[in-house]
């Protein structure tokens, strides 16, 4: 059999593998096209097992929005290194616009269909394992929605559009116009990243997490040495700090440094002749809650070299 560069070319476009790869594939199945790519992808499962005990804390969070729709997604790799290949960001792009499309949870996102491959979205996450060289996971996606008024996004630390480290989605509800509306939008979107509030009320807070924090609050007090009673009355201010600190519509605004977010919004309503509201919000940090353990980076290189 003679394998034609162009061949090999061909392969490489199609599945996305290495050159030596497209090129060993294609002798092993004695140049069918077919076969080679049905190869790859069983040599890419395998690379696939062997890397996925590694951990991923890097990679991106991607933004979707599309009128009164809008979605959000981390995907994680190893390095940093790979934030920055376009083969990856366009992963990311690519698995955003889908959950946004079909308002997806990870589950239901990774059986879907990858556009253009022939492959679901959990099989080309493989196949991008296996070309790529590093392990990688499908962590969080977040749907959101508004009748009416406008989605606001902000991305910080971003590598491109619509891709960073950190995002925030705001819903916006109100009859205004979405020019009206937007300047608030992106100071509120800018201070959630900053501050990273639990709810948009003090009614939406989970009640466990109030429940928590009040017994903490009354055992700091009695263990003072004041008696229930007065410790039930210091409870009480010492909630309304908690609020403040936790709690989007009772924080301060980290733009003005003065203005509480509910009365941002009371002043816009005010100004606009109706009314504004912030309806829900989401925020994904990148690699937040993942352990990673920290390693001697010049002892590992010494390591590898074989320097004692």
């Amino acid at each position: 059999m003679t394998l034609s560069a162009s061949m090999v070319k061909e392969l490489r476009e199609k599945s996305g593998a290495g050159m030596m790869d497209c090129k060993k594939a294609l002798v092993e199945t004695n140049g069918n096209m077919e076969d080679a790519i049905d190869w790859l992808r069983k040599q890419g499962l395998s690379a696939v097992a062997k890397k996925s005990s590694r951990v991923a804390a890097e990679g991106l969070i991607g933004i979707s929005i599309n009128g009164f729709q809008g979605a959000m997604i981390e995907i994680n790799s190893e390095t940093d290194f790979v934030a920055r290949n376009e083969l990856f960001q366009n992963f990311v792009k690519e698995c955003c616009d889908l959950v946004l499309t079909h308002k997806s949870d990870i589950d239901n996102l990774k059986n879907l269909h990858f556009p253009n491959t022939g492959r679901s979205v959990d099989q080309e996450l493989s196949n991008k394992i296996a070309t790529i060289g590093e392990n990688m996971n499908i962590r969080r996606v977040e749907y959101i929605e508004v009748s009416e008024g406008i989605l606001v996004s902000y991305i910080h630390n971003k590598i491109t559009e619509d891709l960073g480290k950190l995002g925030v989605i705001v819903a916006i509800e109100s009859k205004a116009k979405e020019s009206q509306l937007l300047e608030v939008g992106k100071q509120i979107a800018m201070h959630i990243a900053a501050t990273s509030p639990k709810s948009v009320n003090i009614d939406d807070l989970e009640s466990d997490l109030v429940k928590r924090e009040r017994e903490v609050l009354i055992d700091q007090a009695m263990s003072s040495g004041k008696p229930k009673e007065i410790a039930e009355k210091m409870v009480q201010g010492r909630l309304k700090k908690f609020f403040q600190e936790v709690v989007l519509n009772e924080q301060v605004s980290v733009i003005d440094g003065e203005t509480k977010i509910k009365d941002l919004i009371n002043k816009l309503s005010n100004e606009l002749g109706t009314d504004v509201r912030i309806r829900d919000f989401k925020i994904l940090k990148l690699g937040e809650g993942i352990e990673v353990a920290e390693s001697d980076f010049a002892a590992e290189v010494a390591a590898t070299v074989g320097i004692n």
